[in-house]
């Protein structure tokens, strides 16, 4: 329902801004129009992002970004804009939704880091958009794990390059143009997992921030269910991995028959004695 209603509030704002573009009719419809050559999102597994990055937090202190990846929990990264008219919303929203159904607290098993791609937004406007969305949250203690950012252009572009987050101004519409993800990052400021969209479910969030946090997170059960998954790319979440299972039970089939083989071998031994 989320992303029928995204859908539909951002079609509009799409076809007014397709009125204006170069498009030659005699381009393939599959052809990518040269307009939105530079919009979308383009994983960077593996990445490091720079800790030194500097932004100004919704209390209007300067911080870095290594201030965050400190090395003792994961942290989940969002780059929208504060004044975006639409999918900035449903993205925010949907991680909204996830992080409700999610035990864990945001400041106590991972950090949240939104950034505003728009280097005129304020920090007095990112302290509302944290108040909204601290209310709506419902858990008071995590106004420290939930920091809403700004900065100057050149870091802005900065952080976007390394997470593969690519946008541009859309003069026609008035408007950022981009694309919606959040970014699961390891607690060494390492890029582990890209979430697309605007639907991020309890599970996707729990596993992508088990798998991220280098051991630091999750029980015992949580390890043995992302043992069971692994992330498919096709479908953009977890799914049921047989392999591993297989294997597991291949090693346990190999302890139990070594432990009867280790059994009778003893027994001939004393027989024969």
């Amino acid at each position: 329902m989320l992303q029928l209603m995204a859908f539909m509030f951002m079609l509009p704002a799409t076809t007014s801004f397709a009125q204006g573009l170069p498009w030659s009719g005699q381009k393939a419809a599959s052809e990518k129009p040269a307009a939105i050559e530079d919009i979308g999102i383009e994983e960077r597994l593996g990445e490091t992002i720079d800790r030194n990055l500097q932004f100004t937090d919704d209390r209007g202190r300067q911080v870095t970004l290594g201030q965050y990846f400190d090395g003792t929990k994961p942290t989940l990264l969002s780059l929208v804009y504060y004044s975006c008219p639409n999918l900035c919303n449903f993205h925010l929203n949907g991680l909204l939704e996830g992080l409700k159904e999610l035990k864990w607290n945001v400041g106590e098993q991972f950090n949240l880091v939104t950034v505003s791609i728009d280097p005129n937004e304020t920090p007095e406007l990112a302290a509302k958009k944290k108040e909204n969305y601290l209310k709506a949250y419902g858990r008071a203690d995590s106004a420290e794990g939930w920091n809403f950012l700004v900065g100057k252009e050149d870091h802005v572009k900065a952080l976007a390059s390394q997470v593969g987050f690519k946008y541009k101004w859309d003069p026609i519409g008035q408007q950022w143009a981009h694309g919606a993800a959040a970014f699961v990052v390891t607690p060494s400021g390492v890029i582990s997992r890209t979430l697309f969209g605007i639907a991020f479910p309890e599970t996707l969030l729990r596993l992508s921030l088990v798998e991220a946090s280098e051991g630091k997170v999750g029980s015992v059960a949580d390890k043995i269910l992302l043992f069971c998954f692994h992330y498919d790319p096709a479908q953009r979440g977890y799914a049921f991995y047989a392999f591993n299972i297989m294997r597991a039970a291949g090693a346990v089939t190999v302890l139990v028959l070594g432990f009867f083989l280790v059994g009778f071998w003893r027994k001939q031994k004393v027989a024969q004695a």
